[in-house]
């Protein structure tokens, strides 16, 4: 009876290696899967794809629209792009447009096989929504105040290239800290984080690992993600919530979205606040109309008008010649105030012109998007779109 018994237990404990060697075998090839997916994300025949389709080659988690209406988008008369807008549109692989006047849409297209109910990806638009987020949590006084060191709420950044660093200081990118933002090259800071994240290890943890600084923090500006990350950390440990449910709650929900939003997560669910919020081109449009009316949307203020004001004011310390920041939003030079966007890599813009009551949305597969001149060309288009609209 005993060796039965014996026998038993042994077989059960086969079994159970056996079924553990499978779940391994079958986690390490979906994180291949992902990895491989992510090396060819930006690939000429594959981006514009990939681009709608993100949630094919990352891990995600839902950012709920919420059981409300869904809001309305007024259609206006379409208006007439400018000349110089086909030969963009063109060379700069532009997959949606939708311009916005006085809150109605007056232009709206889908290029490249794109469509409106197509998830885009943010890329660095992102860092906008988590800035109005922050803004909400600071006025509830979830955060006390901007001026407080990062550690206060993220305690496991202390001893790292974070130690010295305030909320503000990482709100501007001033944090300081040694960041390599290179997209095209294989082993850049930027690069390895997209294979930790594709491969399912901790954003914290990388962000807890970096050691090394190049200046005090907040006496220089250098645009660095994972700041936002850290933005994020913040935001988890000040209220014990992920980042997804308190955006959904605070922003996505009142909008009155078409879809649901996604966010990409690494491996322990955590948000990519950084670049990951996948929405569709006309909720895009609804989160910037809510920008340009201050925080106001549909008789609600959800975002504070004087955080507003601030964020989007070039108060970092960028050079005089350099694209003006604020907190996670952009002031490209010679704009007026109330002139300010959200910008991701690979064409992806957010362009808001208080003053005109104008709000240009514009996703991308834009590969050239680094070169020479193109930053500056978008500029131009948006504002030359915005003013053509002038009475």
């Amino acid at each position: 009876m005993g060796g039965t018994i014996m026998k038993k237990r042994g077989l059960v404990a086969l079994l159970i290696a056996v079924i553990a060697i499978g779940i391994a075998a079958l986690v390490k090839r979906e994180e291949l899967a992902r990895l491989m997916a992510v090396q060819s994300l930006f690939t000429e025949d594959k981006i514009v794809n990939n681009f709608s389709n993100m949630d094919q080659a990352f891990l995600t988690k839902t950012v709920s629209r919420g059981d409300g209406p869904i809001s309305t988008l007024p259609i206006d008369a379409t208006i007439t792009l400018p000349d110089a807008a086909a030969d963009y549109i063109a060379d700069r692989y532009v997959t949606s447009l939708l311009v916005m006047k006085h809150g109605a849409i007056v232009y709206e297209d889908y290029l490249q096989g794109t469509g409106p109910d197509d998830l885009r990806i943010s890329w660095s638009v992102a860092k906008s929504y988590l800035s109005s987020l922050f803004g909400v949590l600071v006025a509830e006084g979830v955060i006390d105040s901007i001026d407080q060191p990062v550690t206060d709420y993220a305690p496991s950044l202390a001893g790292g290239a974070y130690a010295d660093a305030t909320i503000k200081d990482v709100l501007q990118m001033s944090s300081g800290i040694v960041f390599d933002e290179d997209y095209f090259d294989f082993w850049s800071d930027i690069n390895r984080m997209g294979r930790v994240l594709a491969l399912g290890r901790s954003m914290d943890g990388f962000a807890e690992a970096l050691t090394e600084t190049f200046a005090e923090p907040g006496t220089d500006w250098q645009y660095t993600s994972i700041d936002t990350h850290v933005l994020g950390m913040v935001i988890r440990g000040a209220t014990g919530r992920s980042v997804a449910d308190l955006l959904s709650e605070k922003i996505i929900a009142p909008l009155g979205q078409e879809r649901d939003a996604l966010y990409l997560t690494d491996g322990y669910g955590v948000a990519f606040v950084l670049g990951g919020l996948n929405i569709t081109t006309r909720d895009y449009a609804r989160f910037g109309q809510m920008i340009a009316q201050n925080g106001v949307w549909q008789g609600e203020q959800i975002v504070p008008a004087n955080w507003i004001a601030a964020a989007t004011a070039p108060s970092a310390k960028t050079n005089p010649d350099e694209t003006g920041y604020g907190y996670q939003w952009w002031i490209p030079l010679g704009s007026a105030p109330g002139q300010f966007l959200g910008r991701g890599i690979y064409g992806q813009y957010l362009y808001i012109d208080q003053g005109r009551d104008v709000v240009i949305v514009m996703t991308a597969g834009d590969r050239t998007f680094r070169e020479p001149g193109a930053f500056d060309e978008s500029i131009a288009l948006f504002r030359e779109i915005a003013e053509s609209m002038d009475p």
